[in-house]
């Protein structure tokens, strides 16, 4: 007696187990016709019935494998969380510009041939193009004054004469008020020449006024901004 409830109460445990399994497959296939067994009914085309309140969202593979396969990269899609815009990177900071481009001075305007005494015409062109800028920025620190002679004459002379000038051109600024901390001076002599003047016949001299005209390019000073400190903005 013991024995046989125990074998019905199995069957009745198995027939509910298959019942649960019937109603979660028939829970995937709502938007289809489906038979007492919890088949999808088909067409003679293999074709799967489909309810009247089907909707793609109910799309099962066996039916509409090309629906399913259409949805699923959606789903995955929303579900990936959304990527982080690139940040920008930080703009970078340039080389502070020069408060004013090089000034090159013709030696001519500012001393006689071969002197280094500044002539009046000379001291007037320094206040409007130097000593007026060394005033208007005093971000500039330290302005390099390097003097230029022509070849004519010997390397050393030339170095002297190319020094003396620069030195004198100093020498004003800063009785002009520029302080003189604010101002080097350096030599090139004929080592940095604009011109060559080579198809000029005659000697190399001071006489020689074809020659002397022509190498006057060479003959010069040239004040640049050598250091500058940043400007607040």
């Amino acid at each position: 007696m013991k024995t046989s409830r125990f074998v019905l109460n199995m069957l009745v445990m198995a027939s509910l187990t298959s019942v649960g399994i019937t109603s979660a497959d028939d829970a995937t296939k709502e938007g289809y016709l489906i038979d007492t067994r919890g088949n999808v009914v088909k067409n003679n085309y293999n074709e799967c019935w489909r309810t009247g309140y089907w909707t793609p969202a109910m799309a099962i593979a066996e039916c509409d494998p090309d629906l399913v396969k259409k949805v699923e990269p959606k789903m995955a899609e929303a579900q990936a969380p959304a990527a982080a815009p690139a940040s920008e990177p930080a703009p970078v900071a340039g080389p502070e510009k020069a408060a004013f481009a090089p000034i090159t001075l013709q030696a001519e305007t500012l001393f006689d041939f071969d002197k280094s005494v500044l002539r009046a015409d000379g001291k007037k062109q320094l206040d409007a193009e130097i000593v007026s800028k060394m005033k208007a920025y005093p971000q500039v620190e330290v302005v390099l004054v390097t003097g230029h002679a022509d070849r004519i004459g010997s390397d050393a002379y030339n170095q002297k004469l190319s020094q003396r000038r620069a030195d004198a051109l100093k020498a004003y600024l800063v009785g002009q008020g520029v302080e003189g901390n604010r101002i080097e001076t350096a030599a090139k002599g004929e080592s940095e020449p604009v011109v060559s003047c080579d198809k000029v016949k005659g000697k190399v001299s001071g006489k020689n006024k074809k020659l002397v005209e022509c190498l006057q390019p060479n003959r010069r000073v040239v004040v640049e901004v050598k250091v500058q400190k940043p400007v607040q903005k």
